[in-house]
């Protein structure tokens, strides 16, 4: 497995640890984004739940890599939902939607190296 891709799993799994974690506890900023994003609560326990197949398919693809693809492409569907709450339902200033973005790249380039090999 090459530094590149255990790099970006280690941080995808760090970050995405921290945003189930605040979603599964309902702290009061994501409640509040979830607000202004006009979707209702049990939508934000779903997509903790994706959340957290993708980490976990992450976790389990230092063992078997093929689970990286299948992880990669579900965060990158799901870090385009997380772009268009931001942007187009909630109508936020970018700097909102940046750690979204960081992750929709490094999703992007995790898939793509699967998909080179």
């Amino acid at each position: 497995m090459d530094v590149i891709t255990v790099t970006i799993q280690i941080i995808l799994i760090f970050i995405f640890a921290i945003s189930i974690s605040m979603k599964l506890v309902r702290t009061k900023s994501m409640v509040k984004h979830w607000s202004e994003y006009r979707y209702p609560l049990w939508f934000m326990q779903l997509t903790a739940f994706l959340e957290l197949l993708g980490a976990g398919g992450l976790i389990i693809g230092f063992w078997l890599p093929k689970f990286i693809l299948l992880s990669g492409s579900l965060i990158t569907i799901l870090m385009l939902g997380a772009l268009h709450a931001h942007f187009l339902r909630a109508k936020h200033r970018p700097i909102m939607g940046l750690n979204a973005l960081t992750m929709l790249i490094l999703a992007i380039v995790i898939t793509f190296i699967q998909i080179v090999k």
